[in-house]
């Protein structure tokens, strides 16, 4: 089970610049880039619980629509997967694991991911932030080993942030952290 962003993508400066504008274009005080890096891999509406504590409801949900516009048609950066992250997808593939993704993005974020990077044929499922409850909740996880017929003890979460650590270890499955995923010379993955 893999994360999606920061983990098989290099996303972190698109999401944090989309942030920040969606700020910007409401006039509110925009969030530090470590702050903003800081709710990658959180649902967008518990991203937007800890950048903005105290406001009200439409406001995050005016900055959360102002960001899905960003993301999804202003800012045109494309996102890169890490070097070695589709000859590690194959082998992996090859070698008959099941393959799936636990994100904070949305569906219509991943399914734009998947569709660009060319990955979508690898993953036997996915979960998506805004079809279940958002990491650190194992629900996600529950859903995707219930539906790939795995127990916690036959699963691996690959992640980038705490959240990933966290939703595995609610789940009771192994974790790794990692920065990227890539296969070594050797043919071990990292």
């Amino acid at each position: 089970m893999f994360d999606w962003d920061g983990t098989l993508m290099d996303s972190e400066t698109r999401i944090v610049t989309c942030l920040q504008a969606a700020f910007r274009d409401l006039g509110v005080p925009e969030p530090s880039p470590a702050d903003a890096r800081d709710v990658i891999g959180l649902g967008l509406q518990e991203a937007m619980q800890r950048l903005m504590p105290t406001a009200d409801q439409a406001l995050r949900q005016a900055v959360s629509d102002g960001y899905r516009q960003h993301f999804l048609v202003t800012n045109q950066t494309r996102s890169l997967l890490f070097d070695g992250v589709r000859d590690t997808l194959t082998q992996l593939a090859a070698q008959d694991y099941l393959l799936a993704v636990a994100t904070g993005k949305s569906r219509i974020g991943l399914n734009q991911s998947l569709t660009e990077s060319g990955l979508t044929g690898f993953f036997h499922a996915t979960r998506c932030a805004d079809e279940t409850h958002s990491k650190p909740n194992p629900q996600m996880l529950f859903e995707v080993m219930n539906e790939l017929g795995v127990s916690p003890s036959a699963t691996l979460m690959v992640g980038d942030t705490e959240y990933d650590l966290q939703m595995a270890n609610n789940a009771g499955t192994a974790a790794w952290r990692c920065a990227a995923v890539y296969i070594l010379p050797s043919g071990y993955w990292h």
